[in-house]
This record gives structure tokens, C-alpha cells and sequence, in this order.
């Protein structure tokens, strides 16, 4: 026994499943420099006094919103197949394929302008969408199979910031980028490089699964092994792409449609937050934080510095083995979602002479939610790691339709943007869907392997239960 516990403290010790994490920190940083870049490079591309040198493409308002909304058409329609193919090819596959011709796209989107101006870059917007489509979903095809269980929910949120250290990096560099000798096109001739950089890095090091790696040693694959072993138990085997996927069982299964649920709420929370926050403080407060790059990156470095507080704190309580794992999902997304909740709330009521309060808050609320990477954002890996990349897609998939739809509800509620009462009552509906989806995740939501993530195992538990009881308890023993 007291080899077995070295073997487990040395195996457990910094490895090949944490570079792996890395890489997909990496991955997620340049792909939302490229998700982003267009948003701020358009600000350049319309005003001739950043940068005289280059050819300027004026457009209205109504324009503007087309092409910055192309690219979230496309993202939605590729959700739900990322997850299937992710799990059939391996996640490695998809997101090199979804970076690659994201990357490609980047490199061309300047001689797309010249060629055929806002409507040809409204098109390849759309297909950079489509290609990002499968980032969220194979990224949890490959925590999955590659990170235990109780490491998941820490390790995750380190992959997961990469796409908040993404945001920053483009928004400190851009302007710096665009008034250089390069002008506009360099942010988006960087982004790509940036992306076949790392294709090339992730080709070379990446894997979809440790059996897959070549560098992985034999004492870390056994850890990881006998983790997920004894999370599946008798009621599933290890994953297989082969097996049919189980739609009609994902969508009458309570803990996924709780899942689904709050995932949505917060994407609605959340992009109520960033999109329409800015322009609260303009009309209302009279402060614009949206021509101002620190604080417009001040939520976000707010967000991954918190990660890290987060993971602390769940590693501490990891120690303590009577707290559950989804007792940890619940207490951490009740922490990323309540709070903001009631900040949101609060933003509403600050005085026009507080305008620094009311940037505070809008940072804790976008920094606070982080604690969601440690409840929803990894449960779909809780309820199956053979379709965690399917049920992402799903619930992305949903949660993106809600971010579309989030601007919408505002501009039937806002119709005069300096009336400070019809923005609370924006935050208010924000807030009530906060409350909802958290609560359903609350009472509903699950954090162990569901049936259905075999669907095949039925038969083998019931012709021999005492068999495979028997396994279960020698690998908790150990």
C-alpha cells in the first residue's frame, strides 16, 4: 500500500497531461485573438486618422452589426457536429482543423477587403464561426480523456482562461498594431501567424487521448487509467468513439438539461454584461470605457487572476474526501452566478458621481464568474466522458443562440438609451435568468457518470454485478 501511494504522488506530480492543458491554453489564446481581433480592428479600418497609410472602408451602424454578428451565425451551426467528430476523429484533429483555417482566414482577410469590401468579409467571418465552432467541444473531448476526475475541474479552468488571456493580449496590442508600420492588416497577418505557430507546436506535442501521446510514461497513464476507471464503475466502460450516440436519452436526462440550462442563463448573464454594459456608462454614467483599453481589459484580467483563486480554493477542498464532487460543481457556480447576480443588480443604482464604483463592479462581475469554470463549464464531462464534446456542442450551441438573442431583448426594452430605468430592467431580466438557471443546476444538476454514457453496458452490468462490484472496491482500496 505504501508503494502504491508513492507510485500515485510521483505519477501525480507535474506531467504530461498538465503540457497538454498548456497547449490548449495556447490554442484558446490565439483562437480568441482571431474571435476578437476583427471587433477592434474595425476601428481602424473605418477611421483614417489612426493610420492615413492604409485604405479605409467606411460602413454604418447597421452594416458593422452584420459583419460582427456573421461570425456567431456560423459559430452556433458547427456545435453540435464538433462533438460528434471530435469524438469520432479525436479532438487533436478537429481543433487543428478548426485553427488552421481560422488562421488562414485571418491572413486573407485583408485582401479580402480590397477585393470585394464589407459584404465578401461578412462571408469569410462566417466561415471563421464555422471553423471555431469546434474549439469548446474538442477541448472536452481531450480533458476528458485525458484528465482524473478530480483534477478536472482545476486543470479545465487553465485551459478554459486561455480564452480570456486571448481578449487581453488583443486588446493591449491592437492599437498598437494598427498604428504601426503594418497599419490594420498586421493585427489580423499576426493573428494568423500566431495560429500556424501553434499548429505547428500542437502537431507536433498534442494528443487526443494518452494512449496517443508518445512521451506519456507508464506510471501517469496507469494514474489516469485507474482514475477514470473508478469514476466509471460498473455502470460504463471506457470511452469509445465507435458507440452510437444517444440523442433522445441527452434530452430526457434531468442533470444534462439542467446543464444545458444554466449554461444558457450565463451566456445570457454574461454577454448582457459585456455588450451592453459599455454602453450603459456612456448614456447613463457618461464614462466611455470602450475607447479606453485598460479598462476595457480590466474585467478580463480580473477573470483569469480569480481563476486562480478558484482552483486554489477547490484544491483545498479536494483534500477533504467527504466533500462530493457535485456538492464542488454546485458551491463553485453558485459563487460564479449568485454574485454576479446581485453586482448586476447593483450596477443599476450607482450615481453618475460613482462612476469608478460602477467599473469596479463590472470587473468583479466579469472576474467572479470564473468560478463557473469549475461548476457547468466542465459537468458535461462529470455526466459522460464518452459524448462530453456532443453534450458541449448541444449546450453551446443553445448558450450561443442566447448570446445572439441577449442584444435583441435590450433593444426592445432600451428604447431611449439615458433612461436609466429601462436599463434595470434590463439587468433585472439578466438577473432573474441568472437565478433560474443556477437554481435548476442546483437542485437537478449531477456531478457522477450518467447511464447513458454507455448505452451498450446494460447487459454486461446485469450478467455480472458481483464481478465488477468487486473491481470497483479494489480500486477505491487503492
Amino acid at each position: 500500500m505504501v508503494k502504491n501511494r508513492r507510485f500515485e504522488t510521483e505519477a501525480a506530480a507535474f506531467g504530461v497531461r498538465h503540457w497538454q492543458i498548456f497547449h490548449l491554453f495556447c490554442g484558446l489564446t490565439v483562437g480568441f485573438a482571431m474571435r476578437v481581433n476583427f471587433s477592434v480592428a474595425v476601428v481602424a479600418m473605418t477611421d483614417p486618422a489612426i493610420n492615413p497609410n492604409f485604405p479605409i472602408y467606411p460602413m454604418s451602424e447597421k452594416t458593422r452589426s452584420w459583419v460582427l454578428s456573421s461570425f456567431f451565425w456560423g459559430y452556433v451551426a458547427t456545435q453540435v457536429p464538433a462533438g460528434a467528430l471530435a469524438r469520432r476523429f479525436g479532438g487533436k484533429v478537429t481543433l487543428l482543423t478548426g485553427v488552421s483555417i481560422c488562421s488562414l482566414l485571418n491572413i486573407l482577410t485583408p485582401m479580402c477587403a480590397k477585393l470585394g469590401g464589407w459584404p465578401l468579409l461578412c462571408g469569410l467571418r462566417l466561415i471563421e464561426g464555422l471553423s471555431q465552432g469546434v474549439f469548446f467541444p474538442s477541448t472536452h473531448t481531450i480533458i476528458s480523456a485525458w484528465i482524473p476526475p478530480r483534477e478536472r475541474g482545476s486543470l479545465a479552468t487553465c485551459a478554459y482562461t486561455g480564452g480570456q488571456f486571448g481578449t487581453i493580449i488583443m486588446l493591449a496590442t491592437s492599437g498598437l498594431l494598427a498604428s504601426s508600420a503594418g497599419g490594420w492588416p498586421s493585427i489580423f497577418y499576426v493573428s494568423g501567424a500566431c495560429g500556424f505557430v501553434w499548429v505547428l507546436v500542437y502537431y507536433i506535442w498534442g494528443a487526443s487521448t494518452p494512449k496517443d501521446s508518445k512521451s506519456i510514461t507508464a506510471e501517469e497513464l496507469k494514474l489516469i487509467e485507474q482514475a477514470q476507471s473508478s469514476e466509471l464503475s460498473s455502470v460504463a466502460q471506457q470511452p469509445n468513439n465507435r458507440q452510437a450516440i444517444p440523442w433522445m436519452r441527452f434530452f430526457s436526462s434531468g442533470p444534462f438539461l439542467a446543464l444545458t440550462a444554466v449554461h444558457a442563463a450565463s451566456a445570457w448573464g454574461y454577454w448582457t454584461m459585456l455588450m451592453q454594459i459599455p454602453t450603459y456608462m456612456n448614456n447613463i454614467l457618461g464614462k466611455d470605457i470602450k475607447s479606453n483599453a485598460l479598462l476595457s481589459s480590466l474585467p478580463y484580467i480580473a477573470n483569469i487572476l480569480l481563476s486562480f483563486v478558484f482552483v486554489w480554493i477547490s484544491r483545498i477542498m479536494e483534500r477533504n474526501k467527504s466533500i462530493s464532487l457535485g456538492f464542488n460543481r454546485k458551491f463553485f457556480n453558485s459563487i460564479g452566478q449568485y454574485i454576479p447576480m446581485c453586482l448586476l443588480i447593483a450596477v443599476g443604482y450607482v450615481p453618475k458621481e460613482q462612476d469608478t464604483l460602477a467599473v469596479v463592479l463590472i470587473t468583479l462581475i466579469v472576474g467572479i464568474n470564473a468560478a463557473c469554470h469549475l461548476g457547468f463549464q466542465v459537468n458535461h464531462i462529470d455526466l459522460s466522458p464518452n459524448f462530453a464534446g456532443t453534450l458541449m456542442g448541444i449546450s453551446n450551441g443553445l448558450a450561443s443562440i442566447m448570446s445572439l438573442s441577449a442584444p435583441l431583448l435590450v433593444g426592445v426594452i432600451v428604447t431611449d438609451k439615458h433612461n436609466v430605468d429601462q436599463w434595470r430592467i434590463v439587468f433585472f431580466v439578466a438577473a432573474a435568468i441568472y437565478f433560474v438557471g443556477n437554481g435548476l443546476f442546483v437542485v437537478f444538476g449531477r456531478a457522477n457518470v450518467q447511464p447513458w454514457n454507455d448505452p451498450t453496458s446494460k447487459s454486461r452490468r446485469d450478467s455480472r454485478p458481483h464481478v465488477e462490484s468487486h473491481k470497483l472496491e479494489q480500486v477505491e482500496k487503492c
